[in-house]
């Protein structure tokens, strides 16, 4: 990371639509769809999902995509390329491609900043209004429920959520889900 780039955890936005272009070529019928921060979805399924860690200046970022088979989760349906009938690519070719499409990316958060990358990332996101259910780690380990409805993403790439009393509550980390 240099001094000069946008926050790490952006990262999560670039890679989610640098996957989420790389399954769409794969299964081009495929309605495709990211879900904040980190989880490409296929019909409300998950497919893939990413995971970023930072260690001093360096992000490591974690990629799962389901080809062949998918797990069956108790908390969310689950899907994978297989059975959306497509042939499952080779696991290297899919890390080639990902790493091509991610490279793309990155210079491009890298030298234009996170407006490209929001609105790439927002042009595949579930609808603005969709209602959501954020479950932070809230204080003392007390996880935080807020329920309310997706209205996009702040300059940072912070979910903005509008609540009920029709207040908006940045989210800058949570477990999402679509309702």
């Amino acid at each position: 990371m240099r001094a000069e780039d946008p926050s790490a955890a952006s990262l999560a936005l670039v890679a989610g639509v640098a996957l989420a272009e790389v399954m769409q070529s794969y299964a081009p019928a495929a309605p495709f769809q990211l879900k904040w921060p980190n989880d490409v979805l296929v019909n409300g399924a998950k497919l893939a999902g990413i995971l970023l860690e930072r260690e001093g200046d360096a992000v490591v970022i974690g990629v799962g995509a389901n080809l062949a088979h998918h797990p069956d989760l108790p908390d969310r349906p689950a899907i994978c390329l297989a059975a959306l009938g497509v042939a499952p690519p080779p696991p290297a070719q899919v890390m080639a491609d990902l790493s091509a499409q991610f490279g793309q990316w990155f210079t491009k958060w890298r030298t234009q900043g996170l407006p490209n990358i929001i609105a790439a990332w927002l042009a595949r996101a579930h609808r603005i209004g969709t209602p959501l259910s954020v479950e932070s780690g809230g204080e003392s380990g007390n996880p935080t429920r807020l329920n309310g409805t997706f209205t996009g993403l702040d300059p940072t790439g912070a979910l903005i959520l509008r609540l009920a009393d029709g207040t908006n509550s940045v989210i800058h980390a949570g477990d999402v889900f679509l309702l």
